[in-house]
């Protein structure tokens, strides 16, 4: 059996991982596959606290260097043994037969890589919860195939990789939604199998989870800078989604105009945009509520408001940055 499964190296990017990297190691290395078939390499960003004290009680590499997240990637490409390459996150376990599941969809006609769906590691935070479900139903909308996927959970061609281009280096996050880009240029799709599960420890606090959000705004404006197609959106990151700041921005600026006293009229449509969004946030939440049967999911009204906010300010950073570059 293990002769018609292919070789794999996992590729574990982790900084300051310790509260999750055991879990992580320890479900990569009890997959139900051959362990001769396997590698998992662990490229650590730096990290100050306990996580590559205790990663060394498994029988893995480390690689300890300075790099970010591509730039990581592409290093431990260059040093894995394997012509297909595994991505998980170090916040996040994977089910003993998630490997298996998801190499059977490699040899399908123009497929680079495949990856599984995402659930929640730790529900017991209602705020991780109601994150995971609001992902879990962006992730329904993905067919038999996709364009990009996460890197929290994703198989790829080492081949096809290097066709590519390999990783953006200068993309800190969004990496994943940037080489999609460039893979589906090249005539290449990922594979989707939602039976292949991995758990994600998402964001336990709003101030966590806007620093995280607030890094993929700074990002996102400069991925649209690069190819202003993605700007349309896709299954995970809708139009709709890629709107929301731009109507922030729209309710901040009349509200500010406004100010001018013959222009006292336009508060009122500022506050109208505000409510026509309040209203979306509700509706939205309530709908995913309903769904899941837990009502503590209506923190994502608030969630919905953090991510906007954070996505406007990173693009806000972004311009500053972009600007005073520009006239140096």
């Amino acid at each position: 059996m293990s002769d018609v499964l292919p070789k794999v190296s996992i590729i574990v990017s982790s900084m300051n991982n310790a509260a999750t990297i055991e879990e992580c190691l320890q479900a990569l290395l009890a997959q139900n596959y051959p362990l001769d078939h396997l590698e998992v390499i662990l490229v650590d960003g730096g990290s100050k606290d306990k996580t590559i004290q205790l990663a060394k009680k498994y029988p893995v590499k480390i690689c300890q260097t300075s790099l970010n997240c591509p730039a990581a990637y592409n290093y431990a490409q260059k040093i894995a043994l394997y012509p297909i390459l595994g991505f998980v996150d170090s916040d996040a376990k994977v089910e003993p037969d998630w490997l298996k599941k998801l190499v059977t969809r490699l040899d399908e006609p123009d497929v680079g890589g495949v990856s599984g769906s995402i659930d929640t590691w730790n529900t017991d935070n209602p705020w991780a919860r109601s994150i995971g479900y609001e992902l879990k139903t962006r992730y329904r909308r993905i067919g038999k195939y996709t364009k990009r996927i996460a890197t929290m959970n994703l198989l790829l061609k080492k081949s096809v990789i290097e066709e590519v281009g390999g990783w953006a280096e200068d993309m800190p996050s969004q990496y994943d939604t940037e080489f999609g880009y460039r893979l589906a240029l090249k005539g290449y799709k990922i594979a989707y199998e939602p039976s292949s599960v991995c758990y994600h420890f998402n964001r336990p606090t709003l101030r966590k989870f806007y620093r995280q959000q607030l890094q993929y705004g700074k990002n996102t404006l400069r991925l649209y800078f690069k190819y202003g197609a993605l700007a349309q959106g896709d299954e995970i990151t809708d139009v709709g989604m890629n709107i929301q700041p731009i109507w922030i921005l729209a309710t901040i600026t009349i509200f500010l105009i406004g100010i001018i006293p013959r222009l006292h009229f336009l508060w009122y449509i500022s506050c109208a945009l505000f409510l026509v969004m309040s209203v979306y946030y509700v509706y939205s939440a309530a709908k995913i509520a309903v769904e899941f049967k837990d009502k503590s999911a209506m923190r994502l009204i608030l969630l919905y408001y953090v991510r906007s906010i954070a996505w406007f300010n990173g693009a806000i950073i972004t311009t500053i940055t972009q600007l005073r570059g520009r006239y140096k």
